[in-house]
């Protein structure tokens, strides 16, 4: 059975109430690899979501960051983040989200990208449009990058050594208005859906972190593409992926320089 759009944003309301209240807190936070941090709240989050599914629809594939690949019918997958912004969760910064799709056949038809402390809910369906808490959003205008405020995610250096963010980070830096760096991908791209980022990229993102934020700017009336201006970049890429998201005349101009090297640094 086909989840409504209704339903995705009640199961991340739901789950968004845990983090909520867990803010501030005292919590155990674990150590799941380099820089890779999670704790009890991502889980209780994570328990909201998978217990939903698998009651209401049982069968269907799960892509999650704490679990992992649940195995199911490869034709209905969900993407579930529980908590993306882990580290500003733990620092008492209120930039964090849960994040769900789910997509049929391949194609993303449902997401929800909820913000519990900001309590705004950003949520889109397939052909349909977007929407921010019931209200209709839609992407960045902005016709130059000069004029752009660019949001990013920096990757770390031992895990990439390839310095290529940090040349794209200097020479945006020069070409736009500024740059924010603010540590979770889902909520930077629901924040360009709405217009409060003009463009974004990231390199080395896992699908859990996008998905949703995807099919959201997309239905905003953004473009987002791989950094080869592949649009099916989600099929045709090998995980982690890479992308360059904004408003179109933004959105073209970023490849133009991630495409053809135009970086005077």
């Amino acid at each position: 059975m086909q989840p409504t759009l209704s339903e995705l944003i009640t199961i991340a309301r739901q789950a968004g109430s845990i983090i909520r209240e867990g803010f501030g807190t005292h919590i155990t936070v674990y150590q799941k690899g380099f820089k890779d941090l999670v704790t009890e709240i991502d889980k209780r989050s994570e328990a909201i979501l998978l217990d939903h599914i698998h009651s209401q629809h049982p069968g269907d594939s799960i892509i999650t960051e704490e679990s992992g690949f649940l195995p199911g019918d490869d034709g209905r997958t969900w993407y579930i983040d529980p908590l993306d912004g882990t580290l500003n969760f733990i620092h008492g910064v209120a930039h964090f989200c849960v994040s769900v799709a789910y997509a049929r056949g391949g194609q993303l038809q449902l997401g929800v990208i909820y913000e519990p402390i900001r309590d705004e809910c950003f949520a889109a369906e397939h052909g349909k449009g977007a929407w921010l808490n019931g209200q209709p959003m839609h992407a960045s205008h902005i016709a130059s990058l000069d004029e752009a405020l660019l949001g990013t995610g920096l990757m770390s250096s031992k895990r990439y050594p390839e310095p290529i963010n940090v040349e794209y980070f200097k020479y945006f830096a020069h070409q736009s208005l500024s740059i924010r760096r603010m540590g979770a991908a889902a909520v930077d791209l629901a924040y360009l859906a709405a217009g409060r980022l003009d463009g974004y990229w990231d390199i080395q993102v896992n699908i859990w972190d996008i998905a949703a934020g995807v099919l959201i700017v997309q239905e905003a009336g953004g473009a987002i593409t791989g950094m080869d201006g592949d649009p099916n970049f989600l099929q045709n890429q090998h995980p982690p992926y890479s992308l360059v998201a904004g408003g179109k005349d933004v959105h073209r101009q970023m490849l133009d320089v991630m495409q053809n090297g135009k970086n005077p640094l």
